[in-house]
């Protein structure tokens, strides 16, 4: 998903993974700052770029028959982000369960240290051809392992 979007780059730091944006005026509203949607695709953007990372990209989990579905988002906006911004998302795991998992995100304009937003996706694992949950492969949960908050108290 990353490769299609412009002006984007990716790298781990341990265990937090950073997805790097570049705001194109497409990414706008009409009050001149970027989108809540948008805000909502990059999330998921910088969640399968990770997935990528780690060796689960979206055609092996297509192999699989299995893979993650989102069961909710949780978003804090706490400062907008304007045409030529360079951002950077920085995402990680935060728990595992036998079918499901939280993963946590923050966003900072590129070489600030406050963040514009903070968020939480609770995601459940299926079997694409029922829909139904099942469990995490013990595999997938080796390499997705959980990481602490980076900021104790910010979730």
């Amino acid at each position: 998903m990353s490769a299609s979007s412009p002006g984007v780059k990716e790298r781990a730091v341990a265990g937090v993974f950073e997805y790097e944006l570049q705001v194109v005026p497409a990414d706008l509203d009409e009050l001149g700052h970027v989108n809540n949607l948008v805000y909502v695709k990059w999330l998921l953007e910088a969640a399968v770029a990770h997935s990528t990372a780690l060796g689960w990209s979206p055609d092996a989990y297509r192999a699989l028959g299995r893979g993650w579905v989102v069961r909710s988002h949780f978003i804090e906006y706490l400062g907008p982000a304007f045409a030529g911004d360079r951002l950077v998302m920085r995402t990680w795991v935060s728990e595992m369960k036998r079918v499901t998992s939280g993963r946590k995100y923050e966003l900072y304009r590129s070489g600030e240290s406050v963040p514009l937003l903070r968020g939480e996706t609770q995601w459940a694992f299926v079997i694409f051809a029922t829909h139904q949950i099942t469990r995490v492969p013990a595999e997938m949960v080796a390499v997705f392992a959980p990481r602490m908050d980076m900021n104790e108290g910010v979730f």
